[in-house]
């Protein structure tokens, strides 16, 4: 593992301009260095150093997570903090048992993938599964057309908990290598709610300096500008169409 570089405020950073009346709105310059900051060293970490999360920065997290907005404010996330051991244990075996079936699925990758760490159920200090509960079909309002807006709405909690996280010094990763219906039961949830994600969270011993994915030439990410269109799918994105993927920026997840 190798630690994040220091970060380097883009030009737009670097004085505050005037221009604009929302510029009245707008944080100092070191705030939003520091928001930038965040966002850019993030990672989806694997490798964590034991060690524990004192429960007044842990709950600092959990509302940063519970401030995330939400479609029709209907507040769909659940956070389950896992802390008996045994359970930990049945989790890791599932993430496991999902491993080895999706190195199967990847075919010829399947020996490539088997090499790469995936998870650290348990080494994190902290457990947090997170899922939707039974009724949100009762939310009409921004969901009617587009129904999975609750899981959208709790992915935005996901990441204010992993920007605080990192703000804080900790590590967090994303583990969705799982049996959904398995770890249902094994947390005793509820008909009708469902499972999104296993969070480890924790103390690391270093931030990895790029995605670790793409460290591993498993994947890389793709420039902005293949992303942002003008007007219509497809027709390039004006002055981002020339843009490249910036490797120190944090990666997928």
């Amino acid at each position: 593992m190798r630690s994040t570089p220091a970060f380097r405020p883009s030009a737009a950073l670097k004085t505050d301009a005037v221009s604009l009346p929302a510029q009245d709105h707008a944080f100092s310059l070191p705030e939003r260095q520091a928001v930038y900051r965040a966002i850019h060293a993030r990672r989806d970490m694997r490798h964590f150093s034991g060690g524990t999360v004192a429960d007044d920065l842990l709950q600092r997290l959990l509302s940063a997570a519970h401030h995330a907005p939400s479609v029709g404010f209907m507040q769909p996330w659940r956070f389950i903090r896992v802390r008996s051991q045994p359970l930990r244990e049945s989790m890791h075996a599932l993430v496991e048992q999902e491993r080895v079936l999706t190195a199967q699925a990847l075919g010829e990758r399947e020996d490539e993938f088997m090499t790469l760490k995936v998870q650290g159920v348990l080494d994190a200090a902290e457990l947090l599964v997170v899922a939707l509960p039974p009724g949100r079909e009762a939310h009409v309002f921004g969901r009617r057309t587009l129904p999975e807006m609750d899981l959208a709405s709790a992915a935005c909690a996901i990441q204010n908990l992993w920007l605080a996280a990192r703000a804080e010094g900790l590590g967090m990763g994303w583990v969705s290598i799982f049996c959904p219906v398995k770890l249902a039961e094994l947390l005793k949830m509820p008909e009708g709610s469902r499972l999104i994600a296993m969070l480890c969270l924790g103390p690391v011993h270093a931030f990895y300096d790029q995605p670790m994915l793409q460290a591993e030439k498993w994947a890389r990410r793709a420039a902005l500008g293949d992303m942002v269109f003008d007007d219509v799918w497809g027709q390039p994105g004006g002055p981002f169409a020339a843009s490249s993927p910036d490797p120190g920026s944090s990666d997928s997840r």
